[in-house]
């Protein structure tokens, strides 16, 4: 039994780190703390192992406590009740919040609640005479709630027209009046994130 809880534990803390690079930045947005988003982001290329530990670790579990146990033939006396950490109630409770935890990233988007602030691309009027696009290379963002967290930033930026944050293609194109702000500014909108900008490309 104990090694049970001891097994469930483990799959917890595994399913925990496995989204931890995806829980920060949605962290960060609602403390308003941007630098702390990137801090797990280094578990991102890890979590495809820490998936499969979880998975294996909860499957031994169950097996471990589904699987038929030894009769003994003497008069024994019954065992005791298991405590509520060692029973499979708890078991069910730590499997259906890995699951929670291992799916994170198809869902984070639906925290993502960006308001138009007052620089947001839904505000500008008209068709700026000096709009620049810019492509930005970013590294560390591993879901949509990275996207979200670089987008809220970056629309903080006065002159923003428009905004495109992907984390599958690791970029964020930026639309902006550079009668309003510069490439530099935008770059440093993104680096308070917490992500690294490797490249930066100017298209006009």
């Amino acid at each position: 039994m104990k090694a049970e809880s001891r097994l469930a534990g483990t799959g917890l803390m595994a399913a925990l780190a496995a989204s931890m690079c995806c829980i920060t930045p949605l962290l960060a947005l609602v403390a308003g703390t941007s630098g702390i988003a990137s801090s797990f982001a280094w578990l991102g290329p890890l979590r495809p192992w820490l998936v499969g530990l979880t998975i294996a670790v909860l499957a031994y579990a169950w097996y471990q406590r589904l699987k038929r146990r030894p009769q003994d033939d003497c008069n024994c006396e019954p065992e005791e009740k298991p405590r509520f950490m060692q029973s499979k109630t708890f078991l069910t409770i730590v499997t259906a919040f890995a699951l929670l935890m291992l799916t994170f990233p198809n869902y984070a988007s639906v925290f993502n609640r960006e308001p138009a602030g007052q620089n947001s691309p839904a505000k500008v009027q008209g068709k700026p005479k000096n709009k620049t696009v810019a492509e930005f290379t970013i590294t560390g963002m591993t879901c949509a709630a990275c996207e979200g967290h670089v987008a809220s930033e970056v629309n903080k930026v006065p002159g923003i027209l428009g905004l495109t944050v992907s984390y599958a293609n690791s970029n964020a194109v930026v639309e902006f009046d550079k009668s309003k702000t510069t490439v530099e500014e935008v770059q440093k909108a993104i680096k308070a994130t917490g992500y690294k900008v490797t490249e930066t490309k100017v298209r006009n």
